[in-house]
């Protein structure tokens, strides 16, 4: 198996032209870019999944995400990922950005795009236990009982509110259709 590549980051997301091999320690001040897309059906739910009992964080729910590979955009990467993880395919041109949260050594992208309401969800069972659609008040629910993996909850807390903007504007958009 080969490596995993990242192409590392300042903090503002400029690339550094330093080239990463997962698993290795990030050198300080340096960033990867990690890619997340929330995908959102007609009716305001959205897609968790349940990581892999292999995983870190076994079977602790998230949104789907991964890192970005060497020369993919932040969009590139969300778009590969959520298709890898959950057999869902969506265009870059579909992404709206919910908004960036930095981590200790990433920058963490997060991303809305809507799917049609009978999308059927084909997880990866290396990557992915199980899946659900969920209302923003039960990904709440899970966020407050200690269900989601542990990075999600503090991504949640910072974009809890353009998300919910942005899934709550896909629910009035199905309204009104």
């Amino acid at each position: 198996m080969t490596a995993e590549l990242w192409d590392l980051t300042d903090v503002d997301g400029t690339p550094t032209g330093v080239t990463h091999r997962r698993g290795d320690p990030v050198p300080p001040e340096a960033f990867h870019i990690v890619s997340s897309v929330c995908a959102i059906r007609g009716d305001g739910r959205i897609l968790l999944t349940q990581r892999a009992a292999t995983k870190t964080y076994p079977m602790e729910w998230e949104i789907p995400a991964g890192s970005a590979l060497t020369g993919e955009s932040s969009a590139q990467a969300a778009v590969r990922e959520l298709g890898e993880e959950t057999g869902l395919a969506v265009t870059t041109e579909a992404l709206e950005p919910v908004g960036r949260v930095i981590e200790a050594n990433a920058l963490v992208d997060v991303y809305v795009a809507r799917v049609p309401d009978d999308a059927a969800v084909v997880p990866d069972p290396e990557e992915v236990a199980g899946s659900r659609w969920a209302t923003l008040a039960e990904l709440d629910a899970l966020v407050a009982a200690g269900g989601m993996a542990e990075p999600w909850i503090e991504r949640l807390e910072q974009l809890r509110e353009p998300l919910g903007a942005l899934v709550g504007a896909a629910a009035v958009q199905e309204a009104a259709s």
